[in-house]
């Protein structure tokens, strides 16, 4: 998550993401210390510290790049950040404690509504909530497939994973997957979700067609609690963070083998990617540090200190 130069505002919410430039900036939240880091991209020094609100944990960018959204779990809201001049724009309510979310191409916040059961919408120009979803118990994770026609809501405690139509904003499916879901990413195609389960350890692979799971590989290692995951830009790797195995692990997308263990800070919970694909940021919780990986040897190149508690991480390139 970055920030630096303005964000071309012409690019018409950016239904093609490539043709917004970023400020090259790296951003994480540090919910143990209350702000926000803000890391140079190409140098990887911290420029900044941003007091932000009470417990900031999950972060996403508008499509254009042009805000920086922040979820202010204790507060109930979400703040608003210019990533060009690092100035917080504004605060609105966003329901019962906001902790991860995701941003629809048509720029809305699909977010969890942990302790109230509920997925909802917002949209984060007015504040004004657009859509309501019940949803299971301890709602966490988020991802919006790419053509914006699903959304999927991961619940901890129900165990499953929530397929919900856009614009209906309805149920189409529920899919029980391992304990305690964590996180989800829908592929390039939007014909596959992989989701993490952080007590079962380990990673399902769903098909969208038949809303039913497909493959999961199931980690060897107790410590290893399976958080954020994501694709690499070739669709070939998944990479996770591993909680606390303190690594990130690469599974083959295809064959859902793991390929490599990468060795990164204590605790790791959120990952970030660059555009072209080349490097991955880790936030790792109980160092307070943020790890670079460079994704071509799929190695730590450097180890960023950063605030207490550092758990979302999102790159402004």
């Amino acid at each position: 998550m970055t920030f630096r130069i303005p964000a071309l505002v012409l690019c018409l919410a950016c239904a093609q993401p490539a043709l917004c430039a970023g400020t090259n900036r790296i951003f994480v939240t540090n919910e143990g210390s209350d702000d926000l880091t803000v890391i140079d991209g190409k140098t990887l020094e911290v420029e900044t510290t941003i007091p932000i609100g009470e417990r900031p944990r999950g972060i996403g960018l508008a499509p254009d790049h042009s805000e920086l959204y922040v979820a202010v779990s204790e507060e109930n809201a979400i703040a608003v950040v210019d990533p060009a001049t690092l100035k917080v724009l504004r605060k609105f309510p966003a329901g019962s404690d906001p902790e991860t979310f995701a941003v629809h191409p048509n720029g809305h916040i699909y977010l969890s509504n942990e302790d109230a059961g509920l997925a909802s919408a917002f949209d984060p120009k007015t504040g004004a909530k657009v859509a309501e979803v019940q949803v299971g118990l301890e709602p966490e994770g988020v991802a919006i497939s790419p053509d914006g026609s699903l959304v999927v809501v991961t619940s901890e405690s129900t165990n499953m994973l929530h397929f919900i139509s856009v614009p209906e904003h309805r149920i189409v499916q529920n899919v029980l997957v391992g304990a305690r879901p964590r996180s989800a990413v829908f592929s390039s195609d939007g014909k596959t979700v992989y989701a993490t389960s952080e007590i079962a350890g380990e990673v399902s692979k769903i098909s969208t067609e038949t809303f039913k799971p497909v493959a999961t590989v199931r980690f060897d290692d107790d410590k290893a609690k399976p958080m954020e995951v994501m694709l690499s830009r070739d669709q070939k790797s998944l990479y996770v963070a591993g909680g606390r195995a303190n690594e990130v692990l690469v599974i083959d997308a295809a064959t859902m083998q793991i390929t490599k263990k990468i060795p990164v800070g204590k605790r790791v919970w959120g990952l970030a990617m660059t555009r072209d694909g080349s490097r991955v940021f880790s936030t790792d919780g109980a160092s307070n540090s943020v790890s670079v990986i460079d994704t071509a040897k799929n190695e730590v190149i450097k180890q960023i200190p950063v605030g207490e508690l550092p758990w979302g991480v999102v790159v402004d390139d």
